[in-house]
């Protein structure tokens, strides 16, 4: 009997560390892997995915399909049981190594109908929805502080880049003493834009400027299950989703915490998105987490 792992990352700037570190840890005798292309989005229904189509044609009866976590494989809650159709059909199993699933058997089924047994459907489909829930939440304040930032004046969305034919007139303004500011008003575009522009030639003269700021040091913070388990179903910024893809997991009895090595704005960061956690929708469980990583992000500062 074959064990089949499937990974899959949400976009080109995330890694499989994680789910690496989490399948490595599960000790999967000779794995055969099926890994999507970076980038395949969540939204694109299990089935239509090129791999799993790979892997479910590879797959035989009685081989056992291995995934880190369930939102690694499906999201909404139809998608949850199309899969475990597919499944059932071909006679595999599936193993769930981490998150709210890791402890169901979802594929049981009632002995005489051969249905999925109510209690796991009913278990997959609320949990299904609460991760539906927690990432509608996330877009709403999401959308919520664009609108509140634009009533400031302020734009959401990536500045622009310096144009390159551009460039060369920034680097010669620049050493000729021009400021950073100046150049960005110049050429409408974000200081950072021009510090891009000018990267190489920034360490002669910020050397010399004794009020530039020190580079911010990544730090190591334990992040409770509770709180990694919401994360990794909200839409994250690359470094923010960088930092939790490469986290350590690191077993506390019945439950787990995220060992997040990050500097402290992406701590912050990622605290500020588990805002929903505090809100009269969660349960004590998650409050308490959400509490406890807002006193290690909160100790940075002192």
């Amino acid at each position: 009997m074959a064990n089949l792992v499937y990974k899959r990352v949400s976009t080109d700037q995330q890694s499989t560390d994680r789910q690496n570190l989490v399948l490595a840890e599960a000790g999967i005798d000779d794995p055969v892997v099926f890994e999507e292309d970076p980038g395949t989005s969540s939204r694109l229904h299990p089935l239509q995915r090129p791999k799993f189509g790979e892997l479910l044609t590879y797959a035989r009866p009685g081989d056992t399909v291995h995934i880190s976590e369930m939102f690694r494989l499906v999201r909404g809650t139809q998608h949850v049981l199309d899969v475990l159709d597919v499944l059932h059909a071909g006679r595999l199993a599936l193993r769930i190594h981490d998150g709210a699933f890791s402890a169901m058997d979802l594929t049981a089924r009632h002995p005489r109908t051969g249905e999925l047994l109510s209690t796991v459907k009913f278990m997959v489909q609320t949990l299904a929805a609460a991760g539906e829930l927690q990432r509608d939440l996330q877009r709403e304040l999401t959308f919520d502080g664009l609108r509140a930032a634009e009533a400031k004046g302020n734009k959401g969305g990536r500045r622009p880049a310096v144009p390159a034919d551009k460039t060369a007139d920034v680097r010669t303004a620049y050493m000729e003493g021009r400021s950073i500011a100046a150049l960005a008003r110049d050429h409408g575009v974000s200081r950072g834009a021009i510090r891009t522009a000018v990267a190489d030639l920034l360490p002669e003269y910020t050397a010399a400027d004794p009020d530039a700021p020190a580079p911010e040091l990544p730090v190591t913070l334990d992040m409770p299950g509770k709180v990694a388990d919401f994360l990794r179903a909200a839409e994250l910024e690359p470094a923010e989703r960088a930092a939790l893809d490469q986290g350590v997991t690191v077993r506390r009895g019945q439950g787990y915490t995220l060992r997040v090595r990050a500097v402290p704005a992406v701590h912050g960061a990622l605290l500020a998105r588990c805002q929903p956690r505090d809100g009269a929708a969660a349960i004590p469980a998650q409050r308490k987490a959400r509490r406890e990583y807002e006193n290690r992000v909160s100790a940075l500062g002192q």
